[in-house]
């Protein structure tokens, strides 16, 4: 099953258009999780605990914590990296397929771009 944890650079629409258009998702939003001011490497560690994929636009410092994290002998669900300019829709449709087409393990310490350039 995935799970998604949005962190604090994620726009909102993102998350809640996703849970428009399939309210079964398992996507837990930076304000609910309470991510606002939560240094990088503590995110990554809460995603990690929760076995959910940490889908962030943080583009700037998030891969390098990542690398950090699994240097460390962390274990990830995996990370999503979402431009800020890319169109909502397109990330929604990605996290969807991922959601509705894909197994967990696929994107285990895994870190990528969605949607794909």
């Amino acid at each position: 099953m995935i799970r998604f944890l949005a962190d604090a650079s994620l726009r909102d629409a993102i998350v809640s258009g996703c849970f428009r258009r399939e309210p079964a998702i398992d996507f837990l939003s930076a304000n609910d999780a309470n991510l606002a001011g939560v240094p990088d490497p503590e995110v990554l560690a809460l995603a990690a605990a929760e076995a959910r994929i940490l889908v962030t636009s943080d583009l700037k410092t998030m891969p390098r914590h990542f690398g950090e994290f699994l240097q460390a002998g962390g274990d990830s669900a995996g990370v999503f990296l979402v431009k800020q300019h890319t169109p909502v829709a397109d990330v929604i449709e990605a996290l969807l397929l991922v959601w509705a087409a894909s197994d967990a393990d696929e994107w285990k310490n895994r870190i990528l771009e969605i949607p794909e350039p």
